[in-house]
């Protein structure tokens, strides 16, 4: 006689389910992202989604949602965290810059999230590896950059701040980062910002950048992602607020020359893990 037990196929990588029992790793990990941001003027997103991809087993469009919902917690309050350094009204003083980018930005996020969510996991696997390698050549080459004159300036410079602003974007609603990486030299090079001014800007335009993204996301079934492992998110985002801080107030300590390097192999070697992925 036969059993009429069902036959279940023996669970793969894919299957397993992420490890987010116990708070500490996901506080201690969002910690040490946070830190590592904070000493370079960033939120730690980019450092966060191989950790989300990877150790904690999140598949590729879940690691970008929750992503997205963690970022937007630490950069609402990393405007406050600066506010001692660059004032409110600074910020609301520069506003032409912050429209004329996020005119392409919001655009961008919104048609970036909807790509997300139509790609298969191996397709966008592979995207966000190629960002990673991205965003490491911008934090070698267009972090930290001494201040410059306005490349351009009039319709110009209007012109390609929302070009720019679109394609930072796509790739911050791809990736659930907040974009500050791109942002930061863009106003640097672009508008002659100088770099702290430019790292509280890009947090003015990041938000709502990220919140449109969000909302897009939002309509996606993968979205309950962020309700089934709400302690996780709040927990690492806690972690990554307390380490954004901590990274802030060493700020000076470990050189440039030192650490985008360091940060740079890091993303490099990751993004090989995220292509590989299966």
């Amino acid at each position: 006689m036969t059993s009429s037990t069902p036959q279940h196929p023996s669970p793969t990588a894919t299957d397993t389910p992420p490890r987010t029992g116990n708070p500490l790793p996901a506080f201690a990990g969002g910690a040490v992202i946070g830190a590592l941001g904070g000493l370079i003027g960033l939120g730690g997103a980019e450092f966060r989604l191989p950790l989300l991809i990877g150790p904690f087993r999140f598949k590729a469009l879940q690691a970008v949602i929750l992503n997205k919902a963690m970022s937007l917690i630490v950069v609402a309050t990393a405007l406050p965290f600066r506010a001692a350094t660059v004032p409110f009204g600074t910020i609301a003083s520069h506003w032409p810059v912050i429209v004329n980018l996020l005119a392409g930005s919001l655009a961008g996020a919104w048609l970036g999230a909807g790509w997300a969510t139509r790609l298969s996991s191996r397709n966008l696997y592979r995207v966000l590896a190629v960002l990673l390698v991205l965003i490491a050549g911008a934090l070698l080459f267009g972090h930290g950059s001494a201040d410059h004159a306005a490349l351009l300036a009039g319709p110009a410079q209007i012109v390609a701040g929302v070009v720019v602003g679109f394609g930072i974007g796509i790739v911050a609603a791809l990736m659930g980062v907040a974009g500050g990486e791109l942002l930061i030299p863009t106003l640097v090079l672009l508008f002659g910002a100088d770099i702290k001014l430019a790292g509280s800007l890009s947090l003015a335009v990041s938000l709502p950048t990220m919140i449109v993204g969000f909302t897009r996301y939002s309509q996606s079934s993968a979205f309950s992602v962020v309700a089934d492992n709400k302690t996780f998110v709040l927990v690492m985002a806690l972690g990554s607020i307390l380490g954004t801080f901590i990274g802030g107030r060493l700020l000076g300590i470990v050189p440039d020359q030192v650490l985008l390097p360091i940060l740079a192999v890091i993303l490099l070697v990751s993004s090989v893990k995220v292509w590989r992925h299966e």
